[in-house]
């Protein structure tokens, strides 16, 4: 395989073209395109443009050629999958799989779709969305719509199968509706969107931490929830990693009982973690409803990553998730303990060249730090 780093003419051109994205969507499509409209209307504006522009191989070549940058520094392997690169779309964007071609083309490590459920959802009432620019932020009200994990899997799989180089996981998560009962109920609903999952993704999220349902989120309530829900899940044969999608505002003493429970059940890694419910020092109207995404995430997932690296590196994998908009901030996470590292928010506010700002100065920050690999560099400051 030939890698842009290795070819003057390919790198330089990478590296032009990518400026000049920056410089367009920051001053062009940003401002007169994206945030002209309420941000509900924009997501379904990005998403009807992955749906139309997924058919034209003309403008994925472009893509594939101009912005993604490659180079053998960012490869790796993480619960025995190969990655091109350590980064990906967090869940919560792609909620129905629409956005794979554009992303494996645009060169993502990875990408994972949903969370989906194994209903269908018509989510919370809207707005979904508010903008905080002042804290690159995104106020999140979804509740997980989708259009039922049979369907969203169905798509996955196709995606996953059709990709150049790109990993695709999928995130399941209990229906957010007026069907939702007791813990048996919710076991049932993970349940049978795992059966969907199994085999037919890179990897599976569950994730036990959303925070815009009304049914809450009883399996972070305790330990004994918890290991109820794996149990259950253990019984599903599944050839691929499990990655479990946590809160991030739990008291450490809590979260350590919860990832014990983790190690011992058919549990590979962690995501670190969900929104950030903690509105402290922030000036948000009160009637907004939701988690906080990006920069109000970055420091206290980068000290969750740490803390769970120190204790539980040795057995749970770490995908890092929050507040990631510059290749230094990447790098923190890594160095803190995250083998992968996920992102929405920097997407909405720096553009979709953002994948190649990050990967290119992650490559540099590596190589000046004299590692030869991302593995190399994972939990070094932990």
């Amino acid at each position: 395989m030939s890698y842009v780093s290795d070819s003057f003419w390919h790198d330089a051109v990478n590296k032009a073209t990518t400026d000049l994205f920056t410089f367009g969507y920051k001053y062009v499509i940003k401002p007169n395109f994206v945030f002209n409209v309420p941000p509900d209307e924009a997501h379904d504006r990005m998403i009807t443009f992955c749906r139309v522009t997924k058919h034209i191989p003309p403008l994925l070549w472009a893509e594939r050629t101009m912005l993604n940058y490659t180079d053998p520094i960012l490869k790796t392997n993480v619960m025995d999958v190969d990655f091109a690169n350590p980064f990906g779309l967090s869940a919560g964007l792609d909620k129905n799989c629409d956005m794979p071609v554009l992303l494996d083309n645009a060169g993502f490590g990875f990408e994972t779709v949903g969370s989906t459920t194994s209903r269908p959802c018509a989510g919370n009432p809207k707005p979904w969305f508010h903008r905080l620019p002042e804290y690159d932020s995104m106020m999140v009200h979804v509740g997980l719509a989708n259009i039922g994990s049979d369907k969203v899997i169905d798509r996955a799989e196709k995606a996953w199968t059709h990709a150049h180089d790109m990993q695709v996981s999928v995130s399941i998560a209990r229906t957010n509706d007026d069907r939702c009962g007791d813990l048996d109920e919710g076991i049932e609903d993970y349940c049978i969107s795992m059966r969907r999952a199994a085999g037919r993704t890179a990897m599976v999220e569950v994730n036990v931490s959303c925070p815009n349902t009304h049914a809450g989120e009883p399996f972070t309530d305790s330990p004994e929830n918890l290991d109820r829900l794996f149990t259950a899940l253990d019984g599903i044969d599944r050839p691929q990693p499990t990655l479990v999608k946590m809160p991030l505002n739990k008291p450490w003493d809590e979260m350590r009982e919860l990832l014990e429970v983790l190690t011992e059940h058919n549990v590979q890694g962690v995501s670190l973690a969900n929104l950030n419910k903690d509105r402290t020092g922030l000036e948000i109207p009160r009637e907004w409803e939701g988690g906080l995404s990006g920069g109000p995430c970055t420091r206290a997932s980068e000290e969750l990553v740490a803390r769970t690296y120190r204790e539980f590196g040795d057995r749970l994998a770490i995908a890092g998730i929050g507040g990631v908009f510059t290749p230094e901030q990447a790098y923190a996470k890594i160095r803190a303990g995250a083998s992968l590292v996920m992102f929405i928010s920097s997407l909405m506010y720096r553009g979709p060249q953002q994948i190649t700002v990050l990967k290119r100065g992650l490559a540099e920050l590596l190589r000046r730090d004299g590692f030869s690999s991302v593995s190399e560099a994972v939990g070094v400051d932990a």
